[in-house]
């Protein structure tokens, strides 16, 4: 992975100011939507308004919160212990293999609690991008695009065998649910997985100093004393886990693991112990946006949050290629 030598310092006011932001952005959301909830109303404690609000629109702001965080420090994590900035948890087959996981626990154990095929999932996601290391191991032309294309390519092989079976079993529809990422369904009881996203992306920050060192190589890390084995494993196990609880709860959410986390290490630089808390605000932020614009765009009907965010990802990507690739180590 090519570094800056130089790069910002995050600060307290930093930190303050796009707090600030996002909590005016999440204000802003509560209101927004089909069914009427207005500040007076809620100020005067209109029963609809409350009600509305308690089992519609707060657990649908903090679902965006809790997936935008999580996966946006997942992209982070992987981006570093697999040393390319290309590599994603929608670029190396861990979403693939998420969605493979919910789909056999759906054909096996259909009736069983959700947390057994969010387990099923994990489990699923695990083995995939344990595979996908593998073979990136193997590899003996490590090029910085070469990577995540055949992660790009090993994600395509399982995604096929998942629509396979699922086209066999009559599933086509329900899979359509876990592969295009929605917000539109959750209500009070419907999101409350996530909350596991959220603890296992603070775990993350404890280990946000390993994390910054095995970037850095082998070799480097096992001669400051650090685990390097561990350590990887454990960023490996931090992302399955965010993309599989994501994936089972509002679907997969593209491109926020891929763009934020490039994005703020181009401004603070690779040391995670700065870009992480960074990168959770602007990737929680990014998806709040998003799914805030897919309400909006042609209201009353709502646009998935999975299509603002690709239109709107995939230019953001194309500009960093083209304007800002020698920075990022593209060639």
């Amino acid at each position: 992975m090519t570094r800056r030598r130089s790069a910002g310092r995050l600060r307290a006011w930093h930190l303050a100011a796009g707090v600030a932001l996002l909590t005016a952005l999440a204000a802003a959301s509560l209101l927004v939507g089909v069914g009427d909830v207005t500040p007076a109303g809620l100020l005067g404690g209109r029963d609809e308004d409350l009600h509305l609000l308690v089992e519609s629109r707060l657990p649908r702001l903090l679902a965006v919160l809790l997936a935008g965080t999580a996966m946006s420090v997942a992209g982070l994590v992987m981006m570093h212990i697999t040393g390319n900035r290309f590599v994603s948890p929608s670029t190396a087959g861990t979403t693939e293999s998420a969605t493979l996981g919910v789909l056999v626990a759906t054909l096996f154990a259909g009736g069983e609690a959700v947390i057994v095929k969010m387990a099923l999932a994990v489990a699923c996601a695990l083995l995939g991008t344990f595979v996908f290391m593998t073979i990136l191991r193997r590899l003996t032309f490590r090029d910085m695009i070469l990577v995540p294309l055949v992660g790009i390519m090993f994600g395509g092989v399982i995604g096929a065998a998942t629509t396979f079976v699922a086209y066999r079993y009559d599933l086509l529809q329900t899979l359509g649910a876990w592969t295009s990422g929605d917000f539109s369904a959750v209500l009070r009881g419907r999101y409350e997985l996530l909350w596991l996203a959220g603890g296992v992306t603070l775990l993350g920050y404890l280990y946000a100093d390993r994390f910054t060192v095995a970037g850095m190589g082998r070799s480097f890390a096992i001669n400051l004393g650090v685990r390097y084995d561990r350590v990887v494993n454990a960023g490996l196990v931090l992302a399955s886990v965010i993309t599989a609880v994501v994936v089972v709860t509002v679907g997969e959410i593209p491109f926020v693991s891929l763009i934020v986390p490039n994005l703020v290490t181009l401004a603070l630089g690779d040391n995670l112990r700065y870009a992480l808390p960074a990168t959770a605000l602007a990737g929680a932020f990014f998806v709040l946006l998003c799914d805030v614009a897919g309400r909006l765009i042609r209201f009353p009907y709502e646009i998935p949050v999975s299509t603002v965010l690709g239109v709107v990802g995939s230019a953001i990507f194309l500009v960093l290629l083209l304007r800002g690739g020698r920075r990022m180590g593209v060639r």
